[in-house]
């Protein structure tokens, strides 16, 4: 299929996963957004179990989601028309234009490439024809000899569409230097001609010492090095990539705070979504820490078990590892602990996990933890929405969205933790989760709970009541501003006039 040539577009590429690619994307959304233009992001294909649920109850990756916004657009379905979320034994779903397609294993996947690539094309003439400026990003390496064949997001999609290239690496990381000189000698002589700029990205320190390298750089590949964008701390926008959980964002290791409240996630094999706790760790008073071992789980005041893509695998994880027998002897021993489970960890805390149609594995039924008096049945359909709902007791408003397979249904009368108000716009009146010992062990669907500012800070509140502690306004958190802050800080490190000549003369 031939695509229009409509919109302006550039391609942001990496040296490798990792160095930055998604942050330099958003920032150049709002940047040209800033500037007056309509721009809109675009990720061919996206491997990450962090998701996003539009509002049409679609599934994108969440670093597309945060590009929108970073846009002022409603996500939408072409913005990332391939997501690929990692199961257990080398599977994966294939998410089609947010819709889930099938669950296959990576040579099933390759049969399938024909038919992405079509897919792919006419998701992003959608978007030529709406946008001034379509900002695509890649995906880790764009010259790995073993993936390259298959290329439909990285060097291979700028041919077909014609889109100018700017490689991005990670100098924090080391070795920027010898990623970029051999990523540009592994491309074909047609491909370097692409690549129309560099930037170094996470930089520590004066860029007076740099300059010798740059220019050496610049000689050695004829590539402009358009920027240097500095190592920051101070900037919130979502992770996409479980690497750097515990890192605080652009790197920071997340500091552990005397007086106030501790609360351990544990960092689960599939773990998915963990962007449901990126709020919790920007309050002031948490030191929030991923666990993988007993050892390290110390005496937390709270627990919190995150979504997965691999429910039964991760829960055989927790008892192999021993922290499931763990977090059920720390809720004894602790009376004031607080025990809670997002998705697929709302689901561990039930009685039993059954799978009948082996959606998610080929084990028809497992026992849970046991917490929380109920059953989830696995079934094929997902259930993908937009959800508004509060907090039963407070009132207090919450929102997010559901992203799941299973069906959870009670063994005796419970308190529900929520009740939702809406779903994919429309009224509703539902009940949502459990909870149990007067509110210290609950859980619920709602991906994005901790996102509502009122109601996090009456959670943490409750926890400071317990241990004795004062408690603390609320804090709001700006992710708008965040993006901002985020454009503003690249806009002063990069040569836009470039940028802008790159994209064929704009401004």
């Amino acid at each position: 299929m031939q695509e229009r040539k409509k919109a302006a577009r550039l391609h942001i590429l990496g040296t490798a996963s990792g160095v930055g690619k998604s942050l330099i994307t958003t920032a150049l959304c709002r940047i040209f957004l800033q500037d007056g233009y309509r721009p809109c992001p675009f990720k061919a294909q996206n491997m990450a179990l962090n998701s996003f649920v539009t509002r049409k109850g679609e599934e994108i990756g969440r670093s597309q989601a945060v590009q929108a916004l970073a846009c002022r657009l409603e996500p939408t379905a072409d913005m990332n028309p391939i997501l690929i979320k990692p199961m257990a034994g080398r599977q994966a779903q294939i998410i089609v234009r947010g819709r889930p397609l099938d669950t296959w294993t990576v040579e099933a996947y390759g049969t399938f490439r024909k038919e992405a690539q079509k897919i792919v094309l006419q998701s992003f003439a959608r978007l030529a024809d709406q946008y001034d400026i379509v900002v695509l990003e890649g995906a880790g390496s764009p010259v790995e000899p073993n993936l390259k064949a298959r290329d439909i997001v990285n060097i291979r999609l700028a041919q077909r569409l014609k889109a100018p290239v700017i490689l991005v690496g990670d100098i924090d990381r080391g070795g920027v230097f010898a990623w970029f000189i051999g990523t540009l000698q592994l491309m074909t002589e047609k491909e370097r001609e692409l690549v129309r700029g560099l930037i170094i990205n996470k930089f520590r320190g004066e860029k007076r010492s740099l300059q010798p390298a740059v220019r050496d750089l610049e000689k050695r590949t004829g590539k402009k090095v358009l920027g240097i964008i500095p190592y920051f701390q101070d900037i919130h926008i979502p992770e996409e990539d479980s690497v750097f959980l515990g890192t605080g964002g652009n790197g920071n290791i997340q500091r552990k705070r005397e007086d106030g409240i501790e609360i351990a996630v544990i960092r689960l094999p599939h773990i998915s979504n963990f962007t449901d706790f990126e709020a919790l760790e920007r309050e002031p008073d948490v030191s929030l820490r991923y666990v993988t071992s007993v050892k390290e789980l110390g005496r937390p005041d709270g627990i919190i078990l995150p979504g997965t893509k691999s429910t039964v695998h991760d829960l055989f994880y927790l008892r192999k590892s021993g922290l499931a027998s763990k977090i059920v002897q720390a809720l004894d021993e602790n009376p004031r602990l607080r025990l809670i489970g997002i998705c697929g960890g709302f689901q561990m805390l039930g009685k039993k996990i059954t799978d009948p149609g082996r959606t998610e594995s080929e084990i028809p039924e497992t026992a849970g933890l046991g917490l929380l008096p109920m059953v989830t049945d696995f079934q094929e359909e997902k259930i993908l929405a937009q959800v508004k709902g509060m907090e039963l007791g407070t009132n207090l408003p919450v929102l997010g969205y559901e992203i799941h397979h299973g069906l959870t249904r009670l063994l005796e009368p419970c308190t529900p933790a929520f009740l939702f108000t809406e779903r994919k716009g429309r009224r509703v009146k539902e009940t949502d989760g459990v909870s149990v010992l007067d509110g210290r062990v609950w859980g619920t669907y709602l991906h994005g709970v901790f996102d509502a500012d009122a109601f996090r800070r009456e959670f943490l509140n409750r926890i400071r009541k317990d241990k004795g502690l004062a408690p603390l306004p609320v804090t709001a958190f700006d992710t708008d501003r965040e993006l901002e802050k985020l454009a503003d800080r690249v806009r002063a490190h990069l040569d836009m006039d470039a940028v802008y000549e790159i994209l064929g003369g704009l401004r």
